[in-house]
């Protein structure tokens, strides 16, 4: 652990947060929470300084209350990474990975670019593009939001058994948003691995599990 580091701010306060900070309190850290929401989830945890993403006062002494930031969930508004990173508070992981992590589209292109193999994938944004992306990537396939889509919200499998529904249909159901059609990939088994990089490049991996579902 970084001995520098005893103060982490963590922008957002749901779940994903308060699981964030447990992990770290016994390593004697303190956190300081920063969400437009009421913050349930981290009530007793650390402060929670409720305001909008935008409000540069409240963001100024967030970043003066703190040693590093870092985010529970990747929809948080780059622009406020960004404002806070130009305050001079570290941030990790980076903008950039944030940007990225925000964009089903541009973690595919990342993923190209790092040579790591991915299903096929083709970008939509309008129901005359969508029309050929699925025929381009044929049936099965998942059509995702490129934005804003978690735990299966945003997204629509095609998987043959029937008529594909007219384009503009599907389309107007996903939210008339940009989307990412992708060649549906038969299961077998889902692998995680969970992984950390301290800022010094030292690499520490915990074993590889494996997911079992049921019913979804």
């Amino acid at each position: 652990m970084n001995p520098d580091v005893t103060r982490v701010g963590i922008l957002g306060a749901g779940q994903l947060g308060r699981m964030l900070a447990l992990a770290g309190l016994p390593l004697g850290l303190e956190f300081r929470f920063f969400d437009p929401g009421p913050g349930e989830s981290v009530a007793g945890i650390g402060r929670h300084d409720r305001a909008a993403w935008d409000d540069d006062d409240a963001l100024r002494r967030f970043a003066d209350a703190v040693d590093v930031v870092t985010w529970e969930f990747e929809n948080v508004p780059v622009a406020t990474v960004e404002r806070l990173a130009g305050l001079g508070v570290t941030v990790h992981p980076s903008v950039d990975a944030l940007r990225t992590a925000q964009d089903r589209l541009f973690e595919k292109e990342r993923f190209g670019r790092l040579g790591i193999p991915t299903n096929l994938a083709r970008a939509a944004g309008s129901a005359a593009e969508l029309e050929e992306a699925i025929e381009e990537i044929g049936v099965p396939c998942v059509l995702k939001t490129r934005r804003m889509g978690y735990d299966g919200k945003g997204q629509r499998v095609l998987r043959g058994d029937g008529p594909v529904p007219p384009a503009e249909e599907l389309w107007r159901a996903l939210g008339e948003t940009p989307l990412l059609v992708e060649a549906f990939v038969p299961f077998r088994r889902e692998l995680s691995l969970v992984a950390v990089r301290s800022p010094e490049g030292e690499v520490r991996a915990w074993p590889v599990v494996e997911n079992v579902h049921v019913e979804g």
